[in-house]
Order: C-alpha cells, then structure tokens, then sequence
C-alpha cells in the first residue's frame, strides 16, 4: 500500500491491487466541506491510512497549532471510525449479576452431597449437622442431649458408610458411639445416678466436682480453725465460703443469727478479736448483727486475701453453689425444728461431703465409714461424743439409722430425702 497526491495535488491510496482507492475523489469533497484532510497553514499534509483516521504530525496538528489542549467531544468526525476506548461504569452491578456462592449442608466438616441416597439420610445428615451447631450456641450444657445427638450421628454415619463403602464413615460412626457413652458416664457422675439409667434420678445440688472443692474447705476448716469451739468453726465455715474467691464477702445480721443463734455477737467479736476476721472501721460487731439485705456488712478474712498462699481454686459459680449448699445444710427445717446446736449442724454438713451417691457415708460401701477422729475435729467434738449428736441426726431423719461408732469410724447411711445434698464420694 502507498500514499500520494495526484497530478493536481489529490490525495490518493494505493489499494494492495495497485488502483485508487475507491471513493477517494468523492470524499475529498465531502472532506473539503468538513474541513477534514485540508491540508494545515504550515503546510503539512495529512495522511488518510486505509482504515479512515488521519494521521497529523503533532507539531502540525490544529491543536498544537492553538496551543489548546485537544479535547473529545465523543462524536467522530463524518468519514472518519472513533477509536476511543469505552468509559468504565462507574455505577453499582447490575442485581443478580455476580453469581451467590452456594450454601452445602455440612456435618463433622464434611459436606453432605445434594444427590446422596436413600434421601432419609440426606435429610438426617443435613438436620444433624443444624443441630450439633445449635447445641453448641446453648448457653448451658445438657449432656443427656448431647449424648442422644452422638447416638444419631452413630446410626447416620453407620449407614452413609454402608451406603458408600468408605471406611472413613464407619470410622467416624465408632467415635461417635464412644463419644455417646462417654457423655453419658459425665452426666451420670454430675447428676449421682448409676451409669445405664438404673435407680432413682437426683437433682444433685452438687455436681462430682463441686463435691470435691466442699471437702477441700471443710478439711481448711477442720485442721485451721482459730478457735476449737464448734461454734466458732460454724462461723469460720460459712463465712471462708463467702470470702473464698476474693478473701471478702457479704453477711447479714440474719445469717449470722442464722448461723449460731445467741451467740452470734460473741463468737464474732472472737473472731474479730484473734485476727481471724476484720470488719470495716465504722462497723462493730453489733452493726453487723443487725444488718439487713438492702446493705450488708463486709468482712475480710485476710488469709484469703489474693496476696496470701490461694487454699482454694474455684469460680465465683462454684463459690455460690458451694456456699448454698452449705446454707441448705445448716438451715435445714428439721434440724432446726429438733433445735439441733452448731456441733450436730456441723456433722450434718461433714456426713452430706463425705457419703457416695447411695448415701452411705466414706462413699465405699457400708463398712467404709469416716475416721471418727477426723469427724471430731472438725465438729469441735471429743470422739467419744460424736455418737450423741449422731443419734440427733437420725431423729431428725437425717441419718437413715443409728450409726455405728465402732473401731474409730462413723458408718451410716444418709436418708433419702438428704441425697441431693450428697457429696458424690
């Protein structure tokens, strides 16, 4: 292809055949009237390429010749084909144009395949997997339908695996039944059941653990109580209970008269007097017996303080749980209607931590039993006398029979409306 003017100035093209190109003379005309192709005042010529768009040297195009900066107008000259690119779009997608990622139903981190047979395993595997996630948004734990969710997931999996033949599946199945009979042995030591169902079902105040952190501060209680007397140790245990976790608590003149009755002023200045227990400033003994729920009075029990060596390590939900135990002990209405004195209430307490989920006491069967001294010390009791405030147990139908104090240990049975307040040796 070649460029040129003709005998009289005309602009031609040479086609790849060698001719004109056609219409060259008959766009000239149309080029004159535009104004397009005329040749500059400089003296430059422009060159028609043979797709349309001239050609102009920069230094001889109209607008270097004005100094202005060229600007598009978006509208082609007439002759000529635009070769401006296209604007990006500037506003939002169109709805609908970006494809939504899809959602597969999924349960242990597998997905469940859309085409899976029989669809009543489909369906089952899908609905397992909503309510495993469900079951771990509860706020609380419930064992017994976490075990019965494993025993689906067993039975699901069984068949799935049946159905493809991965052994990965069946796998997975066997887990799950190990992880339904283990849930299901939790919840029988939390609750003091047999595992299997057999026997009555408790609601246990206590659960296994929190047995473990009672007898923890009754033995506190029994080897470093300030004082010997079974009252002052009454006082000492409800009062550690309430300041176990932070070495402060709440009491009100109630609890305290509650607690020990008339002498409740005494034992507390006791306390107050060997250091054992500090009260504010403004607050005497008296204040404190006479305060109400709206403002109780505050005491410290400094070796509980958080410098000192921690004898304990619970939460604040165990401390509650902990210290209502103990206040349903001691605030029993048939101990309190047989006037039962803080050395019987304290054995009543020590006889609840100590028994297994049948009731009897040492948690190892009848002739376990607890070693008689050890009871003693901690009721603030010779030996010799346990077997008196035994005896007002029993009347008070907290021991199922008379105990037996022989060959130094306390053996005996609570009765059954004691269980829920057992300790689960």
């Amino acid at each position: 292809m070649s460029a040129g003017t003709g005998d009289r100035g005309e602009l031609f093209v040479d086609g790849t055949g060698g001719g004109r190109t056609d219409g060259v003379a008959a766009g000239r005309t149309r080029r004159s009237a535009a104004g397009v192709g005329r040749a500059p005042a400089g003296g430059g010529a422009a060159v028609m390429f043979s797709d349309g768009v001239p050609s102009h040297s920069p230094s001889h195009s109209p607008a270097a010749a004005s100094g202005a900066p060229a600007e598009s107008t978006g509208v082609p000259a007439e002759g000529t084909r635009s070769t401006a690119l296209p604007r990006a779009r500037t506003g939002p997608p169109r709805r609908g144009s970006r494809r939504e990622k899809k959602s597969w139903p999924k349960i242990a981190q597998r997905i469940v395949p859309d085409d899976l047979q029989p669809e009543v395993l489909r369906l089952e595997l899908t609905e397992l997997g909503d309510a495993f996630r469900a079951y771990q948004r509860r706020p609380e734990p419930d064992l017994a339908v976490l075990a019965e969710l494993h025993d689906r997931k067993a039975r699901a999996f069984a068949l799935w695996a049946d159905v493809t033949d991965d052994a990965s599946l069946r796998e997975e199945a066997d887990r799950a039944v190990a992880a339904a009979r283990t849930t299901r042995e939790m919840d029988a030591n939390r609750r003091g059941v047999p595992v299997g169902g057999e026997g009555p079902v408790i609601e246990r105040l206590l659960t296994r653990g929190q047995g473990v952190h009672a007898r923890t501060v009754l033995e506190h209680v029994r080897v470093g109580s300030p004082l010997p007397g079974a009252e002052a140790r009454l006082a000492v245990l409800m009062l550690t209970l309430r300041a176990a976790r932070a070495g402060t608590g709440n009491v009100t003149g109630q609890d305290l008269g509650g607690w020990l009755q008339g002498d409740a002023e005494r034992v507390l200045r006791e306390l107050v007097d060997v250091g054992w227990l500090l009260l504010p400033e403004d607050v005497t003994a008296d204040d404190a017996l006479t305060s109400r729920a709206e403002e109780p009075a505050q005491v410290t029990v400094p070796s509980l303080l958080a410098g000192a060596p921690r004898p304990f390590f619970f939460g604040k939900v165990t401390r509650a749980r902990l210290s209502g135990w103990a206040q349903k002990v001691v605030g029993d209405r048939k101990l309190r209607k047989k006037k039962a004195g803080a050395a019987t209430r304290l054995l009543a307490v020590y006889t609840a931590a100590h028994s297994g989920p049948g009731g009897c006491l040492g948690g190892g069967g009848e002739d376990a039993g607890l070693a008689l001294d050890e009871v003693a010390q901690f009721c603030g009791l010779r030996p010799e006398e346990v077997a008196e405030h035994a005896g007002l147990l029993t009347a008070a139908g907290w021991l199922e029979e008379e105990a037996d104090t022989a060959d130094g240990r306390l053996r005996g049975r609570l009765a059954e409306r004691v269980l829920p307040l057992s300790g689960l040796l």
